[in-house]
């Protein structure tokens, strides 16, 4: 039985989810070797940040290239289905606020969240940040994609169970 691949946050390198074929459905869907992915982790250097009112958006480069992240700071914005007001202590709000100032340029992060097409581009919707403090956490994710890719990802689909 293939491992449901859409239900993890994959370990993946940017180079990897920057190849992913994308379905025109809406919302969009990617595939890997023919198994639908939705979340992805990444780990890389920050190399551009842009904050606004409502969003922090900055690139991640883990040396294969640059991926485009998104951080909503504000609950509103992350579900547009909320029939409450906006709250004044809202945890979500909150946590969001204290990720977005670990991001500055040159450190290194590790990202989780949901693969997303914005104007044409895959990027990643920012579930959390994790500042990284040991240097080595970059050359760990590397193995561990290649690993995970080789024994997991990138087997083919079962074609049937016996």
């Amino acid at each position: 039985m293939d491992p449901p691949l859409h239900l993890v946050h994959i370990k993946i390198l940017a180079a990897d989810l920057l190849s992913l074929t994308v379905q025109q459905t809406s919302p969009p869907s990617f595939l890997r070797r023919g198994r639908t992915v939705a979340r992805a982790e990444l780990v890389g250097i920050v190399v551009s940040r842009d904050r606004r009112e409502k969003f922090l958006r900055f690139l991640i480069d883990d040396g294969t290239g640059c991926i485009p992240c998104i951080l909503w700071l504000n609950r509103q914005y992350l579900n547009a289905n909320t029939s409450s007001g906006p709250s004044d202590s809202d945890p979500t709000a909150e946590m969001a606020l204290n990720m977005s100032e670990e991001v500055h340029l040159g450190t290194l992060v590790r990202v989780r969240g949901k693969i997303v097409m914005y104007r044409g581009v895959i990027q990643i919707s920012v579930r959390d940040v994790v500042l990284e403090k040991d240097p080595n956490a970059e050359v760990l994710h590397w193995l561990q994609c290649v690993y995970l890719a080789k024994e997991c990802y990138d087997l083919p689909p079962a074609q049937g169970a016996t």
